[in-house]
């Protein structure tokens, strides 16, 4: 009970309040030092799998409901919210326990006038679950299987094939594995699964890369004494892969120019061994403390952090090797953030577009001659990425670099040689993401 009463009230605050879902489960789960780390999972399960499949749910909560939920009160469509997902899409949970606990639930906060309604609703959905009809158009049933607005559905189908653009969505639905990287400059990526396991941590080593494991089972990473030795930083293979793709050779001068919260300069710092220097850049203060903090606790000294907003010219600075991880629409993260698919439009892409062109603009002037910049973004989206990538080859002077000899043996790629990939979930179960390599002309 006490579970799905405060997964419900994390998704009161998402919607009633306009909360962030990560900052406000992390900070409720925060508040809540008596949950175990079954009971914290479960709750994080809920909040987030809610959040990921929430049109669909709330199409079917109209199929089975004479109150359509934009007549609802605002606690019992969430509670009828949570007890839909458990229905439908986790099997381990009794559909018996999911319904009575949002009776329950009802009665508890003085909605017992209701507690018959919302019973009725679930045992409905619950009996015909397996026959909920949708429309025949492939766009609509797609987006409301999956819960993505339609436009956003249509503008990927403009990308890629209907079968790619399913598997996309398919594979958002599930949740997110927790990937690290590992402090290469401290200890081997199989010290590290080693001593994970002797702290219980669970380890899937079987990964893209050298310097990369999933780890599972840990309530509070941040807890445990690899992250208090500075042995790993919670990081995504394709931002790793990023990192692999630029190749930057020892002693180099190397700016992040969109680094907060440092994770790639941090990566960039290991492949060097800790030599050169890392110029690791935010527009704000309290960001830049981040960067600090977490150098610090991994031990790594070449990184400069520094507060400039990257849309700026910087003359000062030159650099062997540029980091343009630009602000974006951030569709390549559903899994971990799937309140983002709900709060973009397409003119948020158009803004970003041209964001990221004056962020490049800008970092192009920082590049030595014949030196590297690699772009890269958390989305999947042409106009934010391979775009972009043409405008900026063209406009200032940069080639598209063949990046096949940097990828993993196990990866391939039809647009290597030209450049570039764009990484799908379903392929090789990392974030969407997009990463261009580019040499100065000269």
């Amino acid at each position: 009970m006490k579970e799905r009463e405060i997964a419900l009230f994390v998704l009161m605050d998402i919607f009633e309040e306009g909360a962030y879902n990560n900052i406000i489960l992390r900070k409720t789960l925060n508040k809540h030092s008596e949950l175990t780390s079954v009971q914290r999972a479960f709750i994080t399960e809920l909040v987030n799998g809610t959040l990921r499949n929430l049109i669909n749910i709330d199409y079917v909560i109209d199929q089975f409901s004479k109150t359509k939920t934009d007549k609802m009160k605002p606690f019992i469509l969430n509670n009828l919210r949570v007890a839909v997902y458990q229905i439908l899409y986790m099997d381990k949970i009794p559909v018996s326990a999911a319904c009575n606990e949002a009776v329950i639930l009802a009665k508890k906060r003085s909605f017992s006038s209701l507690s018959g309604f919302v019973n009725g609703v679930l045992r409905n959905i619950a009996r015909n679950k397996d026959s909920i009809e949708y429309p025949k158009d492939k766009t609509k049933a797609l987006a409301l299987k999956y819960s993505y607005p339609e436009w956003l559905i249509k503008y990927w189908l403009k990308e890629m094939s209907f079968e790619d653009g399913e598997k996309v969505c398919a594979s958002f639905a599930q949740p997110p594995r927790l990937s690290v990287c590992v402090n290469t400059t401290k200890l081997s990526k199989n010290e590290l699964k080693n001593k994970f396991s002797d702290e219980g941590i669970a380890v899937d080593s079987d990964t893209l890369l050298d310097n990369s494991l999933y780890i599972y089972r840990t309530s509070n990473i941040a807890e445990s004494r690899c992250y208090k030795e500075g042995l790993f930083h919670i990081m995504d293979e394709s931002s790793m892969l990023a990192v692999k793709i630029m190749a930057p050779l020892k002693n180099s001068v190397v700016a992040d120019v969109c680094s907060a919260p440092g994770g790639k300069s941090f990566a960039i710092a290991e492949y060097m061994g800790d030599s050169g220097k890392v110029y690791s850049r935010d527009i704000y203060s309290h960001k830049i403390e981040l960067i600090e903090e977490g150098a610090k606790r991994l031990g790594l000294k070449s990184i400069k952090a520094e507060i400039k907003d990257a849309a700026e010219i910087d003359n000062e600075l030159k650099a062997d090797y540029v980091l343009v991880d630009a602000p974006c629409s951030g569709f390549g993260l559903v899994r971990k953030k799937p309140d983002i698919k709900y709060n973009k439009v397409y003119e948020d892409i158009e803004e970003l577009s041209a964001l990221q062109r004056k962020i490049l603009a800008a970092s192009s002037v920082m590049v030595k001659e014949g030196g590297i910049l690699v772009y890269s973004t958390c989305t999947i989206s042409h106009k934010e990425n391979i775009e972009n990538v043409k405008w900026f080859c063209r406009e200032y002077g940069f080639t598209p670099e063949d990046i096949s000899k940097y990828l993993p043996e196990n990866m391939s790629c039809d647009t290597a040689e030209k450049g570039y990939i764009q990484l799908l979930p379903h392929e090789y179960g990392t974030d969407g993401f997009f990463i261009a390599r580019m040499r100065k002309n000269g």
